[in-house]
């Protein structure tokens, strides 16, 4: 398995014909895309409107996330004037209806959290943010992707007992992102997915150094790690567990909005969709905590993951204030009704991590913190098991 594990190239029809297609339907769509012109949604029940690259960029710089929906775009909806963002009805129950056990699988989890490895973590973080930048578009973000591919088939190789694949999904931009799975007895099961975002930004210069050491190495890492601990364990879930690294996240959700519609458009069932985006991070002087996002996420599955910090973590959690429209990959998954949730390193805004999309986030960062986001990768251990064990 492991030889053939870093040759696969995980493509789903869908995608492929949304990606490409989308713009052909319609002339006008398609010239504007021609021309570079991005479909930008900047909120909620709002119409999307057409900007040039360096339009968004603006938006970044000022603090304003936003879908770049030009790849999942319905054209035909442009038409009629719709103010869906390209959201599409969902196949599943509402994510409101859902709910989640309290956490009972302590003899699994536990022995487990005892083997999560800050040096480890520090290892893997050094590769990660050794790549001179891991924009969407450029060499060493591509080359980026492909070295977690590979890190993760080593994991399969050293540990088959949990049958572990990884996958790339391609996109119509440089980066791909990355899927890795662990199938389970019921491999058709509804799937537990737990995302970070692999991408990273120079907002100064885009083409500069971008180490994302916080944003999002951290929350990469995290997922690494338990990743190394699951399949060291042998890991045999009774339904599907996939951790996915999101490509071009820092301009508009790109990877992730591809995912997303893939699935929903395939009719895949989901338990819940964990985001880790910055972890690593706490202001001096501000309480330790791990701060759920209230917004665009998913009131039971958030709870679940507060019962979860309160059985398995040495931190307490709170709930945050809202991180805004689109702030981070979950929001993908919430647009076509999937149960989401976010643990995010501390209280919003006045807590993170302000020297991000810069050549600054760095570990050497004050208040860059091992064991905080330690944390993390324990929280991401157990939500694996306790969904799916």
């Amino acid at each position: 398995m492991a030889g053939s594990l870093k040759k696969i190239v995980f493509v789903f029809a869908v995608c492929i014909a949304t990606c490409h297609g989308a713009a052909i339907g319609t002339p006008s769509f398609a010239t504007k895309v021609a021309k570079g012109l991005r479909l930008i949604e900047t909120a909620e029940g709002v119409a999307p409107v057409w900007m040039t690259q360096q339009e968004k960029l603006e938006l970044l710089r000022k603090d304003k996330n936003f879908f770049d929906v030009t790849n999942t775009y319905d054209p035909a909806e442009l038409s009629v004037g719709s103010l869906t963002g390209g959201r599409r009805p969902s196949p599943k129950p509402l994510a409101a209806e859902v709910t989640f056990d309290a956490p009972s699988k302590q003899a699994v989890v536990t022995p487990l959290l005892a083997k999560v490895s800050v040096e480890n973590m520090q290892l893997l973080l050094g590769n990660l943010t050794a790549f001179y930048n891991r924009f969407f578009e450029s060499e060493t973000g591509a080359a980026a992707s492909f070295w977690i591919h590979d890190t993760v088939a080593d994991f399969g190789d050293a540990f088959p007992d949990s049958e572990l694949e990884v996958f790339l999904f391609e996109h119509n931009f440089t980066q791909t992102s990355i899927i890795a799975r662990f199938p389970g007895e019921d491999p058709d099961g509804p799937v537990t997915i737990l995302g970070a975002h692999m991408d990273s930004i120079n907002l100064d210069d885009v083409n500069g150094r971008a180490p994302g050491a916080d944003d999002d190495g951290s929350g990469s890492v995290n997922l690494l790690e338990a990743v190394r601990v699951l399949a060291e364990s042998g890991f045999q879930p009774k339904t599907p567990v996939e951790f996915h690294w999101y490509a071009a996240e820092e301009v508009g959700l790109l990877g992730s909005q591809d995912i997303a519609k893939t699935y929903n458009d395939t009719g895949v069932e989901v338990k819940g969709m964990l985001q880790f985006d910055m972890t690593a991070f706490v202001k001096p002087g501000s309480e330790e905590v791990i701060a759920l996002m209230p917004d665009f996420t998913n009131g039971n599955l958030t709870n679940f993951v507060g019962s979860l910090i309160d059985t398995y973590s040495t931190l307490n959690f709170t709930i945050n204030n809202p991180c805004g429209f689109a702030c981070s990959d979950h929001a993908s998954w919430d647009k076509f009704g999937y149960p989401t949730a976010l643990p995010f390193e501390g209280t919003f805004p006045d807590n993170a991590n302000e020297i991000i999309h810069s050549d600054g986030d760095t570990v050497d960062l004050e208040g860059f913190s091992w064991s905080h986001t330690l944390e993390y990768t324990k929280l991401a251990v157990a939500y694996a098991i306790e969904l799916a064990a």
